[in-house]
């Protein structure tokens, strides 16, 4: 079976009012347009042409979730806790009602997300940087008081991450921050060579966000631009934000998320610190190799594969596993099914294949993401 679906774009605060009106050459409706779901998640199901929803078709047994993000500013900076945690955190809150400001744990799933560029450049925050290279980058800042106690803090002995990040988000550190944060923006102004790009990055993100410590933990971040068709692999206990583009996102269907700074939202700083993964190094960017018009994504959960299909007029076969959704990102495509249906699919549209249908063909011109259950013994 083969279904047409669609959903209205979701406008927070950090949305493009461009990106997406763009993608589907359409006139911008002059309000931030952030996320579009696609997916049986029950606070935005697709809309099913025709009429209904995905998650009476489904019964909300989806395991993933896939969108466009439309970044125009930094999203909140944030970490997904691994399946234990999320299952000890739910079992926790399980008195608390659903609506309780102070809940943390939405369900008990984790959080494991992909995203990858539609735009030219994609701008994150992604893992945290080993703290020798970030004490070179406060190297090439201003000395100044905040400066220095930031370094020393760095330099202490045991989890100095960890502590670190603690005590900016504790509210204990506002002049330190002040400082860093100015002496940044300072340095962002004149900058040059390695550290260049991050500086002004940061001094960009101080900029919507001022006196927010979040900045300050921003700095000790790995700052990672992703081109069209990249992508970055997000694990559990990952610190990661999201500063700017256009990108497709697969994530495991689950709204677990612990803040930690760029957010008006609350931020449980304790919880924060108790899912932190405070491993340090590069978060490798995915870089695939492609098999003729097809782009595999590879990621170490069962809970979602993706790939890119670039098309040029001739069809193109595709096994599919479990209920598939193809999002058509470019160009004029369609997708065919076993029984004969064929659905056209326009650009920011999903055409949803259900778990009976093994096989799709894909045909046109341009480009779709395919999105699928994922199978660890295949790598997808």
């Amino acid at each position: 079976m083969l279904l047409s679906l669609s959903n209205a774009p979701r406008d927070y605060a950090w949305g493009s009012p461009t990106l997406l009106a763009d993608l589907e050459s359409r006139t911008p409706t002059g309000a931030p347009e952030a996320e579009v779901w696609f997916g049986d998640h029950p606070g935005d199901p697709s809309d099913v042409q025709g009429g209904g929803t995905l998650d009476a078709v489904t019964g909300g047994a989806l395991p993933y979730l896939l969108k466009l993000l439309a970044a125009a500013s930094p999203l909140s900076i944030q970490v997904h806790p691994t399946v234990e945690q999320a299952r000890a955190g739910w079992a926790r809150e399980s008195t608390l009602d659903a609506t309780d400001p102070t809940r943390n744990y939405r369900d008990d799933n984790h959080k494991p997300e992909l995203i990858v560029a539609l735009s030219e450049r994609f701008e994150s925050l992604s893992g945290l940087r080993p703290v020798g290279d970030t004490l070179g980058l406060l190297g090439e800042l201003k000395q100044s008081a905040g400066v220095e106690e930031l370094a020393d803090r760095l330099r202490g002995e045991g989890d100095v991450l960890r502590d670190t990040i603690g005590w900016l988000l504790s509210g204990d550190a506002r002049s330190v921050v002040d400082d860093v944060v100015a002496s940044v923006s300072a340095a962002a102004a004149s900058a040059s060579g390695e550290w260049a790009e991050t500086l002004r990055g940061v001094a960009a993100i101080a900029e919507t966000y001022p006196g927010d410590p979040g900045v300050v933990v921003a700095l000790l971040m790995n700052h990672v631009v992703l081109r069209r068709g990249e992508g970055i692999f997000l694990r559990a206990g990952l610190l990661h934000a999201y500063i700017a583009g256009l990108g497709v996102e697969i994530m495991a269907a689950s709204d677990n998320v612990l803040r930690g700074g760029l957010t008006p939202k609350r931020i449980d700083v304790a919880e924060l610190l108790s899912v932190l993964d405070t491993t340090t190094g590069e978060v490798p960017v995915l870089r695939p190799t492609t098999d003729g018009a097809i782009t595999e994504y590879p990621v170490p959960v069962a809970d979602f594969s993706l790939r890119r299909v670039e098309l040029d007029g001739q069809d193109v076969v595709i096994d599919v596993d479990g209920p598939t959704m193809v999002l058509a990102t470019s160009g004029r495509v369609r997708v065919g099914g076993a029984d004969g249906a064929v659905l056209d699919v326009p650009i920011g549209t999903v055409a949803f294949a259900s778990a009976d249908e093994v096989r799709l063909t894909v045909g046109g011109q341009g480009e779709v993401f395919v999105a699928s259950p994922g199978d660890l013994t295949s790598g997808r």
